[in-house]
C-alpha cells in the first residue's frame, strides 16, 4: 500500500526522489519523507498529509546527496503525523529505513529492546525494526539486516541506509513488492515500476524472502538464509507516457475512456472466429487439468471480486462447472476444503494483493491447480501461480479500478468460450459469442461519446445521502460493483443488491429521497426486473435505469434512462458497467473530492 523509492548514482537524489514518490500517489497514502546522507549525518525530512508539504520544505534546500531513500505512508501502526511518518531513524541516529507491511510480533521486539536501553519516538513497528538492526550491527549493514528479519514475523519491503555506508542502499523483501532498477552507473529500488520507468526500463523482480545491496557499481542479493540467487533481468514494455494523464483531468477518466483499447488488448490474438476458439497460451499446458476440473475456486478482493462474481456466472452458464467466488481476506482463515480436481484461479489488477496471494498459497498448498488472472506484469501471482492470463490493460493508476475490471470480464468470458468448447459447446455458439465479443470495444466507444446525459444524473444526485444498487442474473455483480465504485470515490453510501432480495429488507429504506439505480437490460430476466421497478416506484423511489438500447418498457417507470447498445446477454456487463464508472466519476468530481486518491485507499493493498 505505501510506496519505496531509493537511488544511489551519481544525480541530486532529492528531486528523483519527489519524482518518483509522486508517481507512486496513486497507491495511497497520509504522510511522506526523504532520508538522504550527505556528510557526517543522515538528513530526513518527513511531513504529514500530501506530498506538496514535504516538497515544499525542500524547495530552495541545498541537499546534494546523491543516494536517499522516500517513502509514501498508509498508517497501520499509530495515527498518521509527522512523528510516526517514514524514514525512520535508529537512535543512535545512524540508520534510516523505510518499510511497507506489518511486524506482528514488533510489541515483544520492542520489549527486548527497552530492556536494553532504546527508547522510541513513534508508535510504528517500522521503528522497532530500525532499532533491532541497530542492536545487530557491527559493521555489515547487509549482515545486520538479515540478523534482524530472522527474528521478524509479518511481511516488509525495506529499504536502508547506514551514515557509515554513504553508496549502499540494503533491500528486503517479505510479502510486499519490490523491484531494482538497473540503470547506467545508478541504481533505484522501489515498490512500484511506475517511480522508476523513466529512469530505466531495466529491472530485476524480487522475490519473498530476499536481501540484498545496491550501490554506485552494481547490486547483489541472497536469500535470507544466505544461498545464492541466479536471476536475469526482465526489460518492460510500458512507457512514462502510459501512466501520464494524456490532457484528462484525473487518471479515472481516463482510464474509463481508455476502455475501448484495452478491451481490444486482452482480446488480442486469442480470439480464433472462424475456427469458434479461443487461445489463452499461459494455460494451453493446463488444458487436460481445466477440463477435468469438478470445481473451480475464484479468490478476489473488492473490484476483482466481482469480477470473479460475472466470471462464475460465464462459466457455470457457458461450460457448465461449478464455481465457487470466494472472499480471499476470507479463504484461508476458515479451514476451506479443497477436494480433487480443484483449479483455482487468484484475480489481482496489481498481482500484490497480499489477501489474494495468501489464499492462492493456501489453495496450492491444499493440492489445487492454481492459476492466476492478474494485469501486472512480473507481479507476485503472477510468478508465484503455476500459469494463468494476464489482462493486458495498461498500468493502472486511478485507484477505483475501471479498465481491469472489463478487462477481467473479457478474460472471463474469453475461459468460458474456452472450457466450453473442451465440455461440447457448440462451433455455432462459440463463434456467436467471439463475434458478439470483437464487437464490445466499439459499443463500449459508443456509450463513451453519449456522457452528456451521465452528467446531467451526476449533477442531480451528486448531494444524495444513499444509493441503491439493484440487478439481477449476471448483472447482479455489475450492480455491486457500481455501488462499490460510487462509495470508494465519492464517499456517498451505496448497496448493491439482487433484485429479488430488495423485498426482504432494502425495501424499508425506499422513498423519494432515494435514488435507485437498476441494471435492467433485455434479458431473460428483464419482466422480473420491471417488477422490481414497479415496486421502488410504487413507494416514491427514483429509478435511474440502465436498459438495453430498444427497450422501452421501463420509459414511462424509470425518472431517468440510460441505453446501452444490445450484445449477447453474457456478455451484457461490459457494457452496463461503463454508465456506472462515469456516474461515479461525476459525481465525486463534482463534490470537487479526490478522484485518484480517495481517502483511506490504496491501489495495491499489501497489508493484511
Amino acid at each position: 500500500m505505501c510506496g519505496i523509492i531509493g537511488y544511489v548514482g551519481s544525480k541530486e537524489a532529492v528531486p528523483l526522489l519527489l519524482n518518483g514518490l509522486k508517481r507512486l500517489e496513486y497507491r495511497g497514502y497520509d504522510s511522506s519523507g526523504i532520508a538522504l546522507i550527505d556528510g557526517p549525518e543522515i538528513q530526513i525530512l518527513k511531513k504529514k498529509g500530501k506530498l506538496e508539504a514535504l516538497e515544499q520544505e525542500l524547495l530552495g534546500g541545498k541537499q546534494k546527496a546523491t543516494i536517499g531513500i522516500g517513502h509514501t505512508r498508509w498508517a497501520t501502526h499509530g495515527a498518521p503525523n509527522d512523528v510516526n511518518a517514514h524514514p525512520h531513524l535508529s537512535g543512535n541516529g545512524s540508520i534510516a529505513l523505510i518499510h511497507n507491511g506489518i511486524i506482528e510480533n514488533y510489541i515483544e521486539l520492542k520489549k527486548t529492546l527497552l530492556t536494553k536501553g532504546y527508547t522510541f519516538k513513534s508508535d510504528t513497528d517500522t521503528e522497532v525494526l530500525v532499532n533491532l538492526i541497530a542492536e545487530f550491527y557491527d559493521g555489515d549493514l547487509q549482515a545486520a539486516v538479515i540478523r534482524a528479519l530472522r527474528r521478524v514475523e509479518g511481511t516488509y519491503g525495506i529499504a536502508v541506509i547506514h551514515v557509515d555506508h554513504p553508496d549502499e542502499i540494503v533491500f528486503a523483501r517479505k510479502g510486499s513488492p519490490l523491484v531494482v532498477g538497473i540503470g547506467e552507473g545508478e541504481y533505484l529500488i522501489a515498490s512500484d515500476l511506475a517511480a522508476m520507468v523513466e529512469h530505466t526500463r531495466d529491472v530485476v523482480f524480487l522475490e519473498d524472502g530476499e536481501v540484498g545491496t545496491i550501490s554506485r557499481n552494481g547490486f547483489t542479493h541472497i536469500k535470507l538464509d544466505e544461498s545464492p540467487i541466479s536471476r536475469s533481468v526482465t526489460h518492460i514494455d510500458f512507457t512514462l507516457e502510459q501512466i501520464e494523464k494524456g490532457g484528462y483531468k484525473h487518471f479515472m477518466l481516463k482510464e474509463i475512456m481508455e476502455q475501448p483499447i484495452t478491451l481490444e488488448d486482452s482480446m488480442r490474438g486469442r480470439l480464433l472466429e472462424e475456427v469458434g476458439e479461443i487461445r489463452l497460451g499461459g494455460l494451453t499446458e493446463h488444458l487436460d487439468a481445466l477440463t477435468r476440473a469438478e470445481r473451480i475456486l475464484l479468490l478476489a478482493c473488492g473490484t476483482s471480486y466481482h469480477a470473479g462474481l460475472v466470471g462464475e456466472y460465464l462459466i457455470e452458464d457457458l461450460a457448465r462447472v461449478p464455481v465457487e467466488v470466494e472472499y480471499a481476506s476470507e479463504f484461508r482463515y476458515r479451514h476451506p476444503v479443497i477436494s480433487p480436481n480443484t483449479v483455482s484461479f487468484s484475480i489481482s489488477q496489481s498481482g500484490e494483493t497480499i489477501d489474494t496471494l495468501e489464499a492462492m498459497r493456501e489453495a496450492k498448498k491444499q493440492g489445487a491447480l492454481s492459476l492466476g488472472i492478474v494485469n501486472t506484469v512480473g507481479s507476485t501471482i503472477a510468478r508465484e501461480s503455476e500459469g494463468g492470463v494476464y489482462l493486458h490493460a495498461g498500468p493502472e493508476i486511478g485507484v477505483a479500478s475501471t479498465k481491469a475490471f472489463t478487462s477481467q470480464v473479457t478474460i472471463f468470458a474469453m475461459l468460458a468460450i474456452l472450457l466450453g468448447r473442451q465440455r461440447g459447446m457448440s462451433d455455432s455458439v462459440a463463434k456467436e459469442l467471439i463475434i458478439a465479443l470483437k464487437k464490445i470495444p466499439s459499443q463500449v466507444d459508443q456509450i463513451l461519446k453519449h456522457q452528456d446525459q451521465i452528467v446531467d444524473i451526476a449533477k442531480t444526485f451528486s448531494r444524495a445521502s444513499n444509493f441503491l444498487y439493484l440487478g439481477r442474473g449476471i448483472n447482479y455483480p455489475v450492480a455491486l460493483e457500481g455501488a462499490l465504485k460510487l462509495k470508494e470515490i465519492s464517499y456517498i453510501h451505496a448497496e448493491g443488491y439482487p433484485a429479488a432480495e430488495m423485498k426482504h429488507g432494502p425495501i424499508a429504506l425506499i422513498d423519494r429521497h432515494m435514488p435507485v439505480v437498476v441494471v435492467a437490460p433485455q434479458d431473460k430476466n428483464h419482466a422480473k426486473i420491471v417488477s422490481n421497478i414497479e415496486e421502488v416506484r410504487a413507494r416514491d423511489g427514483v429509478v435511474i435505469a440502465i436498459v438495453s438500447e430498444d427497450d422501452h418498457e421501463v420509459d414511462r417507470l424509470a425518472n431517468h434512462i440510460i441505453r446501452v447498445p444490445e450484445t449477447h446477454p453474457s456478455l451484457m456487463p461490459l457494457l452496463t458497467v461503463i454508465p456506472l464508472q462515469l456516474l461515479s466519476y461525476y459525481a465525486a468530481d463534482l463534490l470537487n473530492l479526490d478522484v485518484d486518491k480517495p481517502r483511506n485507499l490504496a491501489k495495491s493493498v499489501t497489508v493484511e
